[in-house]
């Protein structure tokens, strides 16, 4: 294929864009028919040759960062961009487990026989192209190649130009996937030009791309939901919540609390808003305080959480509206002191993006009412928000994360990037 990494003009992305498109088409046909057996290898493979060249990768990545950082980008860009050999070992990991899970093309649920003598039921099937558009992130280049290969897709990926050594370096070993296998190099296809022009084409790939997936930030979600002509599965920003329950265990609450917030910042399930029971509060607030004061974590706070903070000695600044809407992505915390469950809840339903949120509590019933009644695509119970991930939730990897509720919702594994078609059986049988 043409490399167009210095595209002359757009009529060359264009014309480069239409052939990516027909040999995904086409590549998507043989997907969809190809073994469980050969689909592992190819997983398996990819895996091993990750392993392999992780040195070129790693010093692919370096080249990448050192661009970040000069072109002023800031520290939670550049960590999502960083790939060390733990990060490679977790990508390989990642993959063997994707090779290990059941494969979901064919699956058929239980058919039922009608009055009429025919047999009706669903059958699993692939989505066909997905069009995958990504920032700084280059192990998205890995797992949506995984995912989509298990799940009998075709894909085209187009990551973000600040990390396109990391993008090529890690496509390569994923071709070397597939030749292993025996399957088109052309099911995986990585878009090498950085021409913003070729976002432009995919998103009026109609006929072409079955569903785009956007993972970044808002503006470039926004933009791809706004002015796509072919579904998108997406979510725009991750304000996730902890409350804190007036029946908390505190030392359980700590540790989640802490674990939410600062084990990465950059993550979209990293908690943004730290919700309190005012019955607690007093006993509570200090403890979490003084964590997030040694980690050099900012709290924007309520008044009444800056009363109790400020008896102690500990500096906060006063929220503003905005900051309870605010995913930050930075070592930066929103709290507020509730009336009780019921005030958590509400204050989810207004301010927060139906990504992830939890409550930790020892009270079984109001567990029970914030799984049913807070409408996120994760609801959690005595668990940190950092749980909300494919690689957790066992599905190997994911290509993203919905908050949308049609199709596909939380993160997006192999289920989701397949669909349902109705398969019918007979014997001669005719309507009257």
């Amino acid at each position: 294929m043409k490399d167009l990494s210095t595209a002359e003009s757009t009529a060359d992305v264009v014309s480069y864009m239409r052939l990516v498109g027909t040999q995904a088409k086409a590549a998507a046909r043989v997907m969809a028919r190809a073994t469980t057996a050969a689909k592992n290898m190819a997983l398996n493979a990819a895996a091993d040759a990750i392993l392999a060249q992780q040195e070129q990768i790693i010093a692919a990545n370096a080249a990448d960062v050192s661009n970040a950082r000069q072109n002023g980008h800031d520290a939670a860009f550049v960590d999502r961009l960083v790939l060390s050999k733990q990060a490679i070992g977790a990508i390989t990991e990642g993959l063997r487990q994707v090779a290990s899970l059941p494969d979901p093309v064919g699956a058929i649920t239980a058919t039922v026989r009608r009055p009429s003598g025919i047999e009706v039921g669903h059958m699993r099937v692939p989505l066909g192209v997905i069009g995958m558009i990504y920032e700084s992130r280059p192990n998205v280049t890995a797992d949506a190649a995984a995912l989509c290969l298990k799940s009998g897709n075709a894909c085209i990926l187009r990551g973000g130009s600040e990390a396109i050594h990391s993008n090529r370096a890690i496509h390569a070993a994923m071709l070397n996937g597939l030749e292993v296998a025996g399957l088109p190099n052309t099911a995986i296809q990585l878009v090498t030009t950085t021409d913003r022009a070729a976002v432009g084409e995919m998103l009026n790939m109609r006929g072409v791309i079955d569903v785009l997936i956007p993972r970044g930030g808002k503006s470039l979600t926004s933009r791809i939901a706004d002015d796509a002509k072919v579904p998108v599965i997406k979510h725009l920003d991750g304000v996730c919540h902890v409350y804190v329950d007036g029946a908390a265990n505190l030392d359980m609450a700590t540790r989640i609390a802490d674990n939410a917030k600062t084990q990465r910042y950059s993550p979209c399930n990293t908690m943004e808003t730290l919700l309190v029971d005012r019955q607690i509060a007093a006993a509570f607030l200090p403890v979490i305080a003084r964590i997030y004061v040694a980690k050099s974590v900012e709290m924007r706070v309520c008044p009444a959480a800056m009363a109790i903070l400020g008896s102690i000695g500990i500096t906060s600044t006063l929220a503003a509206e905005q900051d309870w809407y605010t995913e930050y992505l930075a070592p930066i915390i929103a709290i507020r002191i509730v009336d009780g469950l019921e005030a958590a809840m509400d204050h989810i339903a207004q301010y927060g993006s139906a990504h992830t949120d939890a409550i930790i509590t020892q009270d079984a019933e109001r567990a029970e009412r914030f799984l049913r009644e807070v409408d996120s695509a994760s609801v959690m119970v005595n668990a940190s928000t950092r749980f909300a991930d494919g690689f957790e939730y066992g599905l190997g990897a994911e290509i993203g994360i919905s908050t949308d509720k049609l199709h596909a919702r939380g993160p997006v594994g192999l289920e989701g990037l397949t669909s349902l078609k109705w398969i019918v059986r007979g014997n001669g049988e005719v309507r009257t």
